[in-house]
Order: C-alpha cells, then sequence, then structure tokens
C-alpha cells in the first residue's frame, strides 16, 4: 500500500454530492428534469390517464351517461395527490372504477387509473404491503366482470352480434377481468423495481458515505503520525544542537559553525517536510505543495549524519540488497529509524553507543535500534512516568502494519532496543521470521 495514493480527505457531503451527480447523469436529460421537478411529472401523468380514458369520456358524453364522464375526470384529478396519498388514492381510484365500470361497461382504460396509483403505492410501501393492495383494488373490478359473465347480473359488456352471444360474452368479460389483473400486476412489479432501485442507491449512498468517512479518518492519523514524526525528531534535534553549540562554541569555534550549520540544515528539512504533509490539505499561492513520499537513499544517510552531530555515538550497517524502490516502503524504513534514534536522542544518558541495522532477506526487512543508555521509561509502565505520549511506537506500528509486519520496543538490559519486520512480496513471496521475544516497557 502506497501512503501517496491515499484517499484524500473528503467529508460525507461531498461523497453524498458526488454520488447524486452520478446518479443525476445516469437518468439522462428527461428524466433528470422530471425527477427535478415533480409537480411536472404528477401533470404528465394525469395527461397520459386523460388521453387514455379520453375515447370513453367522449363515448360516455355522447350516450348521455355524463356522470360516468365526471367520475373519470374526477380520477384524473385525483392523481395529482399520488405522491402524498397513494393508498388512499388507490381506493378512491378502485371505487370510481367499479361505478364508471357500471354506468358506461363499454369504456376502454377504465382501469388506467389504478395503474399510476398502485405504482405509487409500490414506489412507498413494502412488497408485501404493495401486494396486498393491488390485490384488494383489483378484486372488485374483476369480481363485477366475473359476475356479469357468469351471476345474475344483467350487464352486457358487449354488443350482441348474433352467433353465439352468451359464449362471447364469457369469453370477453373473462379475457377483460384477465387484462385488468395482468396490468395492475404489471404496475405493481414496475412500482417495486423503482423502489428497490432506490434502496440500492441509498445504500450505496450510504456506503459511500462511510467510505469517506474512514477515508478522513485515515488522512487525519496519517497526517498526525506525520506531524509526530517531523516535530518530535525535528526539535528534538534542534534542541541538542543548541545546546551541544552553546557548549562547543567555547572550546572549538570551527565545530560550534558545523553544528549551528546542522541545525540550519534540520530547521529547513523540517520546514520542507511540513509543507508536504500540509500539502494535502491546501495549495499555497505559489503552486502545489509536493505530496509524494521523500525519497530515502541518500536522506537516510543524511538522517544519520544528522544525529552523529547531534552527539549519538552512532553505528550504522546494512545486510543484505539494498531496500526496495518503492518509495512509500523507504519512507516507512527512514521514519522507524528517525523515531527510534529520536527516542534515544530525547531519553537515553550515559550512552556510550547506539547501533542501527537493516537487514533484508528474502521478503522480509528488519529494522533494529540498540543503545545501551540509562533511558527513562515512557508513560504506562510500572517503574515510573517518562515525558513521552506513546504516540511515536503507535505511528511506528502502523506504519509496520501497512507492510505486514511489526514493531517490538522495550528494554534490553541497560539500554533500549527497537526492533521492526517488514514484508515485502513484491520480488518473492513472503517467508516466515522469528519474532524477537517481547521486550517490556514503551517509549514516545
Amino acid at each position: 500500500m502506497n501512503e501517496a495514493a491515499l484517499v484524500r480527505d473528503a467529508p460525507a457531503s461531498q461523497a453524498d454530492a458526488s454520488f447524486a451527480e452520478i446518479t443525476a447523469k445516469r437518468r439522462g436529460l428527461l428524466r433528470r428534469y422530471l425527477y427535478q421537478h415533480p409537480r411536472v411529472m404528477d401533470g404528465v401523468v394525469v395527461s397520459s390517464y386523460a388521453l387514455l380514458v379520453a375515447p370513453t369520456v367522449v363515448d360516455a358524453i355522447i350516450s348521455g351517461a355524463w356522470l360516468a364522464a365526471a367520475l373519470l375526470f374526477a380520477v384524473a384529478g385525483a392523481l395529482f395527490f399520488r405522491r402524498s396519498h397513494p393508498v388512499a388514492l388507490a381506493a378512491f381510484v378502485a371505487v370510481m372504477e367499479v361505478a364508471v365500470t357500471l354506468l358506461h361497461p363499454w369504456g376502454s382504460n377504465v382501469s388506467a387509473g389504478l395503474w399510476f396509483s398502485l405504482y405509487a403505492v409500490a414506489v412507498v410501501h413494502m412488497r408485501r404491503f404493495a401486494l396486498v393492495a393491488m390485490a384488494a383494488a383489483t378484486a372488485p373490478l374483476a369480481l363485477l366482470y366475473l359476475l356479469a359473465a357468469v351471476g345474475p347480473m344483467e350487464i352486457s359488456f358487449v354488443h350482441d352480434a348474433g352467433g353465439n352471444p352468451g359464449d362471447f360474452h364469457l369469453l370477453t368479460s373473462i379475457a377483460t377481468g384477465a387484462t385488468i389483473a395482468l396490468s395492475n400486476v404489471i404496475a405493481t412489479g414496475i412500482g417495486i423495481s423503482v423502489r428497490q432501485r432506490r434502496e440500492h442507491e441509498q445504500e450505496i449512498s450510504a456506503w459511500a458515505a462511510r467510505t469517506a468517512g474512514l477515508a478522513s479518518v485515515n488522512e487525519r492519523n496519517r497526517i498526525a503520525r506525520e506531524m509526530h514524526d517531523v516535530v518530535a525528531h525535528s526539535l528534538t534535534v534542534m534542541v541538542s544542537l543548541s545546546d551541544g553549540a552553546a557548549v562547543v562554541v567555547r572550546k572549538s569555534p570551527d565545530r560550534a559553525g558545523e553544528v549551528l550549520g546542522e541545525l540550519s540544515r534540520t530547521g529547513r528539512t523540517a520546514l520542507a517536510d511540513m509543507r508536504r504533509v500540509l500539502g494535502v490539505l491546501r495549495d499555497d499561492a505559489g503552486g502545489p505543495a509536493p505530496r509524494q513520499p521523500l525519497a530515502s537513499g541518500d536522506s537516510l544517510a543524511k538522517l544519520l549524519e544528522g544525529f552523529r552531530t547531534a552527539g549519538l555515538p552512532l553505528h550504522y550497517t546494512h545486510t543484505g540488497p539494498a531496500l526496495p524502490g518503492d518509495a512509500a516502503f523507504q519512507l516507512t524504513v527512514y521514519r522507524i529509524v528517525q523515531e527510534s534514534l529520536t527516542n534515544v536522542l530525547r531519553y537515553g544518558r550515559s550512552l556510550g553507543r547506539v547501533d542501527v541495522g537493516i537487514v533484508r532477506a528474502g521478503s522480509t526487512v528488519t529494522i533494529e535500534v540498540l543503545d545501551d543508555g540509562a533511558g527513562a521509561p515512557g508513560p504506562g509502565t510500572s517503574d515510573g512516568g517518562g515525558p513521552g505520549s506513546g504516540q511515536g511506537l503507535a505511528g511506528m506500528a502502523e506504519r509496520a502494519r501497512i507492510y505486514a509486519g511489526t514493531v517490538v520496543a522495550g528494554r534490553r538490559g541497560r539500554g533500549w532496543r527497537v526492533y521492526a519486520a517488514l514484508s515485502w512480496p513484491a520480488d518473492e513471496p513472503a517467508e516466515t521470521h522469528n519474532q524477537p521475544p517481547q521486550l517490556q516497557g514503551t517509549r514516545d
């Protein structure tokens, strides 16, 4: 995992906005306009219903069935309330359709009102409720046609035209009832499908918001970890160099100049690192701040030389091939060494030797920092409270986990030992390695 590729801080509101934009683009221009203007969509629904029942209205007026035409107009007007009162609308339309059928039996598309109302019910309510509502709304009109076909009702739904009108009457009634039931099932099914799609979109939007929130937390943790490493190391080294310069300037002005030069270089490096870390938050007026991990090749050597100048009796060894070329991996190694030596510089007393060893064997890279100083223990130990906060060791452990690694830190004899094992599987499969014995105590 490359730290340079970590997700940038993205609030959940921005994730919601991005997902809404994607959804809107997928709908297309016309659907997006109707989605954003629900009243216009209501007008389209009412107009569509009016067109479907227009032949029935005209025929009813011509035949003198004014009440049937008025009821159809009432259904059209009621469709404006399909969003706010879908269940009441479905019940009203079901009653009106039965009344219109009784008043004007040979009307066409009389059940179209139920299509829109049942769709609205299915979009708003759960699937089981929608299916029950569909069955309840379909039953009266379907039962009416059944009674007209086989029962005592004397309603002629077709014009008798010779032949065998009884059989023709029966088949027509059954076909009409089945068509009404099937059309209502289709309308309800479409509504259920739309509801499920919207729920799916809401779930994806919620997932995107959670992912953005997690990315924000990860990014804040990364910035806090980087800032701790930069500030803690730089200030510790600069304080040590300043103290050393104050002592050396009386004895060796040339040596004091070298120490002050290292002090200046450390300060400039710290400012550059802080600008790189904060570059993920904003761009400066002069252009974007660099966001890539710093290269670790000669930077590690400069780091060690800076600690030597600060007064650490440092000895460095590297065994095996060079470190992997990945900048993020090299940065992890750099930060672990930097934090370990910063702790030695802050807490170590009466130091005689500090050993830094990096070993690369196969796919495993181990880092060991060992000192012989009598340093103060960190917080949370049984033998006293130190000035550290524990964030440094936590940061090293977080960095190591990115590469399936572990960090163990604690006392070893008189001094302190930090051992880190990282895995780099890019070249060959990871090999098992022996973990060191758990050490007691923590430093910052």
